[in-house]
C-alpha cells in the first residue's frame, strides 16, 4: 500500500512547482540545440566555390567510392555530360563523316510495250472496236531508285551499273537535300560499276574517303548506308562475313567479281550504296541480296572499283578478256565417283585442275580447239585447280593475248594456245 501511495498524484500544493521546473528544462533544451546548430555552420564549406572541385577532394584510398560509378555521380556534377559524351559509338564517328556524301539516285526511263496480238487480228478487231485498240499504252515510264556517294568534289558519283540501267533522266539527291540533274558517265555491266557526273556549277561536294578492302578481314565490322526501300539516310550495322565469295557461287554467273559478304542489312534501294568500315572508309559498294536469305548481302570490293572507275569517267570501256567456256573444279575422287557410275555422260581424266563443263560456240576456246571433257592443269606456266583461279588469270591479262593452256584429254597432256577476246562481243 505505501508503494502504490509513493507513486501517487502529486499534491495539489506541489503542482506550480512541477510546471515551473518542465518549462525551465524545455527551455534550457532549446537554447542548447539553437546552440549547437550555430557551432556547426561556422565549420560547413562554401558549397558554390567548392563545387568545381569537390571531385577531386575525394580521397584515392576510398576505393567503394572510386569503383562504384553510382556514388561517383552523386559527387559530381559534371559526370552525366561526360558519360553522354562516352555514348558515341564509332558507328556514329563514322556515319558523320560518310554520311553527306551519300546519295539518292532517281531514274526514270521509257519502254515501250507490244500491244496484244489479239488487237492486231481483224476479227477481234471488229467485236472490240478501234477505240479500244487505240487505249492501248505503247510506251511506260518506268522508275527506279537507288544509292551512291560522291568520290570526287567536282561532282563523281560512284555507284551500280544496274541502278542507272537504259536510264533516260538521272536524279542526284544529296543528303542535305540538294538536288542535280545527272549524267551517266559510263557503265560497266560486268563488275556492275556505274560512273554518274553531277554539274556542281562551282560548289565543292563532300567526298566519302575510300579505304583499302585488300586490309579488310573475317569479323570486322560493317555498316551499310543507303536508301533502302526509300528510306532515306538509313544505317544498318553488322560483320564482315567472308571474302571473296565468287559472283558464280552467289548465282550471279555473268559477272567476275569476288564479292564481300557481310550480314549488315541490305535492302532494295541499298544499291550502290558505300559499305563502310569502323573508321568511316569505304570498303565495299552494296550491291545484291539473296531474296532466298536472311542477313545475307554482297558487296564489291572498293579496290576494284579504283581500278576502273577512271575509265569510266572517261566514258571508256573496260576490258574483260574472255575464252569462252563453262568449268568446275575436279579431283582425283570426284573424277573417280564420276567414272563409276555407268550413266555418267563422259569419263573424265583423275586430275586435280578445272574439269571444262561447255565451250561456247563460236568463242577463243572453241575456235582453239578446247573440248568439253578437257581439264585445265595450267595456264601461262601457273597450276590451277579452281575455277575462280582460272578466270582471275584470264581478266589480268590483254585483249588479244595469247594464253597457253596444258590440257589433258584422256590420258594424254596436250598444250593449247587460246588467244583472248573481249568478253562483250560475245
Amino acid at each position: 500500500m505505501r508503494l502504490f501511495k509513493f507513486f501517487g498524484s502529486a499534491p495539489r500544493t506541489d503542482r506550480p512547482f512541477a510546471l515551473i521546473l518542465a518549462m525551465t528544462i524545455a527551455l534550457s533544451a532549446l537554447f542548447i540545440n539553437a546552440a549547437s546548430v550555430l557551432a556547426a555552420g561556422k565549420n560547413q564549406p562554401n558549397w558554390p566555390e567548392e563545387t568545381e572541385t569537390a571531385v577531386q577532394k575525394v580521397p584515392l584510398s576510398s576505393r567503394a567510392t572510386s569503383q562504384n560509378p553510382q556514388m561517383l555521380a552523386l559527387r559530381s556534377p559534371e559526370l552525366p555530360a561526360q558519360v553522354a559524351a562516352d555514348t558515341n559509338s564509332f558507328v556514329t564517328a563514322a556515319v558523320d563523316r560518310v554520311g553527306p556524301a551519300v546519295v539518292r539516285i532517281d531514274t526514270e526511263r521509257t519502254v515501250s510495250r507490244n500491244l496484244d496480238p489479239l488487237m492486231e487480228d481483224p476479227f477481234f478487231r471488229r467485236f472490240l472496236g478501234e477505240d479500244l485498240r487505240s487505249m492501248t499504252p505503247r510506251q511506260e515510264r518506268l522508275r527506279g531508285q537507288g544509292s551512291g556517294f560522291i568520290i570526287d568534289k567536282n561532282g563523281i558519283v560512284l555507284t551500280n551499273a544496274h541502278v542507272v540501267d537504259k536510264a533516260d533522266r538521272v536524279t542526284v539527291t544529296l543528303n542535305d537535300g540538294r538536288t542535280f540533274p545527272g549524267e551517266v558517265q559510263g557503265t560497266d555491266e560486268v563488275t556492275d560499276l556505274a560512273v554518274v557526273k553531277i554539274n556542281t556549277k562551282g560548289v565543292n561536294l563532300p567526298v566519302a574517303p575510300l579505304g583499302d578492302s585488300d586490309a579488310v578481314k573475317v569479323g570486322d565490322w560493317a555498316i551499310a548506308v543507303g536508301n533502302p526501300l526509300g528510306f532515306d539516310n538509313t544505317v544498318t550495322l553488322g560483320i564482315i562475313s567472308t571474302l571473296k565469295r565468287s559472283s558464280a557461287a552467289v548465282g550471279i554467273p555473268d559477272k567476275r567479281l569476288d564479292f564481300i559478304q557481310t550480314d549488315a542489312a541490305i535492302n532494295p534501294g541499298n544499291s550502290g550504296g558505300p559499305l563502310l568500315n569502323s573508321r568511316g572508309e569505304v570498303i565495299g559498294i552494296n550491291t545484291a541480296i539473296r531474296a532466298d536469305a536472311m542477313g545475307i548481302g554482297f558487296a564489291i570490293p572498293i579496290d576494284k572499283a579504283k581500278a576502273i572507275y577512271a575509265q569510266l569517267a572517261k566514258g571508256e570501256q573496260v576490258s574483260h578478256p574472255f575464252l569462252g567456256i563453262q568449268m568446275i573444279a575436279l579431283t582425283p575422287e570426284m573424277a573417280r565417283e564420276n567414272n563409276s557410275d555407268p550413266n555418267a555422260p563422259l569419263i573424265v581424266p583423275e586430275v586435280t585442275g578445272v574439269l571444262v563443263m561447255r565451250v561456247v560456240p563460236n568463242t577463243p576456246a572453241q575456235k582453239a580447239g578446247v573440248r568439253k571433257g578437257d581439264v585445265i592443269l595450267q595456264i601461262e606456266g601457273e597450276k590451277v585447280t579452281q575455277p575462280e583461279q582460272l578466270q582471275n588469270l584470264v581478266e589480268n591479262s590483254q585483249i588479244g593475248q595469247i594464253l597457253k593452256l596444258k590440257v589433258r584429254r584422256g590420258s594424254l597432256t596436250k598444250d593449247v594456245a587460246v588467244q583472248t577476246a573481249q568478253l562483250r562481243d560475245f
